[in-house]
């Protein structure tokens, strides 16, 4: 066929797919997590975990996956009562309150401001250059 178009030539631009950007994609960077900041508590099933970690590695030294000894922690916590709960919400309730002592006084330095006497922003190698481009412009000025 003569000045048949090719099936890549008909198509036209209204049927092509656009994707979207991934969720989240459109917004600004997450701001930078603060290493100073307190960790939550865990959970009295993770408090709980602690402890069924080390018993069942014991009972199974063989077994090296995490979701086998995370399925039996489960299934052993749904089966305990209440009263054989109670230690380990005892221990994540201590943590809890402690937590939100230590979370109280990082917010109450986070509002006081930086100190004079911490670090600014700037690098190490920033100060440095700073300092070796005044050095380089004195010693000019001296000839």
């Amino acid at each position: 066929m003569k000045g048949a178009k090719s099936k890549t030539e008909t198509r036209s631009s209204k049927l092509s797919v656009t994707k979207k950007p991934a969720k989240g994609a459109g917004r600004g960077k997450a701001a930078a997590k603060d290493p100073n900041k307190p960790k939550r508590p865990a959970s009295a099933f993770f408090v709980f975990m602690e402890d069924f970690r080390e018993t069942f590695k014991k009972e199974n030294p063989k077994n090296k996956s995490v979701a086998t000894v995370g399925k039996a922690a489960g299934d052993k916590w749904k089966s305990l009562s209440d009263s054989e709960k109670a230690p380990y919400v005892a221990k994540a309730e201590k943590r809890k309150v402690e937590y939100e002592k230590n979370i109280k006084a990082y917010n109450k330095k986070l509002e006081e401001g930086p100190k004079e006497d911490e670090e600014s922003d700037k690098s190490v190698s920033e100060v440095n250059d700073e300092d070796d481009a005044e050095d380089g412009s004195e010693e000019e000025d001296d000839d």
